[in-house]
This record gives C-alpha cells, structure tokens and sequence, in this order.
C-alpha cells in the first residue's frame, strides 16, 4: 500500500483515479472498518487539499469544506438554525474523534447512526463532489443510498457541504438517545429546525436517524405541525409512519418509535 497526502484537487484526483484508491480524511471510521483487511492499493489523505477545511459564509448560506473536524462545526459561529448541527457536533465519538473525524468522512461512511446526517437533512443541506467528470452538486438525500452506500462515483471526492440561508426565525435543535450520554451508537437521533411564531408552529423540518436504512426527513410530520400550539404537541409514535426501523442488539423497533415520538414531543414543547 502506498499513501498520498496531496495539497491540491488536481493531485487528489490523480491519485485517486489509480486501481484500488480510496480517500480518507480523518479516517476514524475507516480504520475501524478495514479491521484486518487488507487497504487499497493508495491510501489518499485530502486534509491538506487547499478549500477541504474551513466554515465560510457565502452569498446564498455557508460552505463547510468536507475536511473540516467536527471540532470546529461546535464552535462556528453561525446563526441559530444551525444549533442542531452544532449540538451534533459535540456528541460525535469523544472529543479525540472530534478533533480528528470530519464532516465529509461522516457523510461518505454513510451510517444510519450517523450524528452528522439528521441536522443537515433538516438543513436541506447539498454535497459537492469532483471526479473525473468534474463538479457536480446534488441534495444530501440523494447522496445517502442505503448502509454505506453513496452515490460517490469511482475517482471522485466530496469538496465540501453547501446550506441555502434556512432565513430569519429559524432555530435548530438535535436530540439522541443511547445506552449512555458520550461515546455511544444512537438507538435513535432527531436533527430538526423549527420555526415558532406567537406559540404557533410556522414552519417545521425533521429528520430521523437510526431508524431505518438511512436518515430520513418526515414530510407528512412536518406538514401535520404547521398551525398547532408548540406547547400543545403531542407526537404519538402513530405520527412515525414513514419510518422503518428494526430490532437490533441496540433497542427493537417499537422501543425506537416510541423515544423519536417523546423525544420529538420534548424538543418542540421546549421551544414554546
């Protein structure tokens, strides 16, 4: 196995369009999944790709460069319908995986308790991908298939995270459940933005993870809010129809429903 750590896009793609390439970051979820396998062929680090690190605001929203630490996501300043994605941030592994793991590596593993995922879902948050086609751009919905499977083409990387500008009034918030407080897979999350005027709910976006194949938003849920008293809600796990998820050594499925269902009811109640 050879290893590159190239500082420019032309020579990422260069040296991942050789046989057996793969693309890491900070490689905490890749590591752990090689286990005793043996890597590719080259080993190719994009730390060090000029515009892979870093928070900016742009003229539509804000730009997150794939390569960027969940560290520096906690600590952005940005307004508040990015305090889930934010709150997220700090609950991803210890602050060691914090330091090292990033946004584009959380995507690209494409678990379904993924932290990162649920509060970009809620943001309608884009991916942007280079490869020898070149440059295109696609929703994060899109992007998710299944258990670890992305639409990531052969040869290409993820550059960075684009988020329109959600507007004024808008606030996010992040809530998950596990069998403790740090250093745990979800049993389930909730990455969501609310907006609340005069106690109404004006305006909502939910996404669930680890209840399903991949994080999903609840249209019919969202929807069905809009217009009622926030300290009035009550979600029932009745309310939970588009989700699917399944027993594991984690919880079972209707364990699952029933805490996305209070922990929902919770976080919107809490904003009245």
């Amino acid at each position: 196995m050879s290893f590159a750590a190239p500082d420019t896009l032309e020579a990422a793609l260069t040296a991942l369009a050789r046989p057996g390439a793969e693309a890491i970051a900070g490689g905490t979820d890749w590591f752990p999944r090689m286990g005793d396998k043996a890597a590719g062929a080259t080993l190719v680090d994009l730390r060090r790709v000029s515009g892979l690190v870093g928070i900016t605001q742009v003229p539509d929203g804000w730009r997150i460069g794939a390569a960027t630490p969940w560290t520096a996501v906690a600590r952005a300043d940005m307004p508040p319908a990015f305090d889930g994605l934010r709150a997220a941030a700090r609950v991803v592994g210890s602050v060691q995986i914090q330091n090292a793991g990033t946004v584009g590596g959380n995507l690209c593993n494409a678990s379904p308790a993924a932290d990162g995922v649920p509060p970009l879902l809620a943001l309608d948050a884009r991916v942007e991908l280079a490869g020898p086609g070149g440059v295109r751009v696609m929703a994060l919905g899109d992007f998710l298939l299944g258990p670890r499977r992305t639409a990531l083409a052969p040869g290409e990387a993820m550059l960075a995270v684009h988020v329109a500008d959600p507007g004024q009034g808008w606030q996010g918030a992040f809530a998950k459940a596990g069998g403790r407080e740090y250093l745990v897979i979800s049993i389930a999350m909730i990455g969501a933005l609310f907006q609340v005027r005069g106690g109404i709910v004006a305006g909502a976006r939910i996404a669930v993870g680890a209840c399903g194949p991949v994080a999903q938003r609840l249209a019919a849920l969202e929807a069905g809010l809009v217009g009622t008293p926030a300290a009035q809600v009550t979600v029932a796990p009745g309310d939970l129809g588009e989700l699917s998820p399944i027993d594991d050594q984690r919880a079972d499925a209707t364990y699952r429903l029933r805490t996305v269902a209070v922990m929902l009811t919770r976080m919107i109640r809490g904003l009245a």
